[in-house]
C-alpha cells in the first residue's frame, strides 16, 4: 500500500498533530514501508498457531472477589486538593 502526502494530512489531522510541508513526503514513505511491513506479516501461513498472551506459558493467579466499602475514606482523600463528605470534589466541568 502507497501513502501518498494528502493521506499524511488526513492523518496528522484526525491525530492532532501539526506536520510541516517539508516533513510530509518523508513521513509519506516511512508509513508506506511500515505497511509495507504489514503486508508481508500477512503472507504467513498462521493456520494451527494458537493466539499468545504472552511469550511464556503460563497460568495467571487468581484470587476470590470480595465486595467492600474500603472503610477508610479519610485516608481516601486526605491528599485530595478538595474533599467533601468523604469524596473528592473537583471543578464543575459541564457548562
Amino acid at each position: 500500500m502507497s501513502v501518498d502526502k494528502e493521506t499524511v494530512a488526513n492523518i496528522a489531522r484526525l491525530a492532532r498533530v501539526r506536520v510541516d510541508e517539508s516533513h510530509k513526503e518523508s513521513l509519506a514513505k516511512e508509513l508506506s514501508n511500515i505497511l509495507g511491513w504489514i503486508e508481508q506479516l500477512s503472507e504467513l501461513d498462521t493456520e494451527g498457531v494458537e493466539p499468545m498472551t504472552s511469550v511464556v506459558s503460563m497460568k495467571l493467579p487468581l484470587r476470590e472477589d470480595e465486595v467492600t466499602d474500603g472503610g477508610y475514606p479519610d485516608k481516601v482523600t486526605a491528599n485530595a486538593p478538595e474533599g467533601a463528605h468523604g469524596f473528592y470534589a473537583v471543578p464543575k466541568v459541564v457548562e
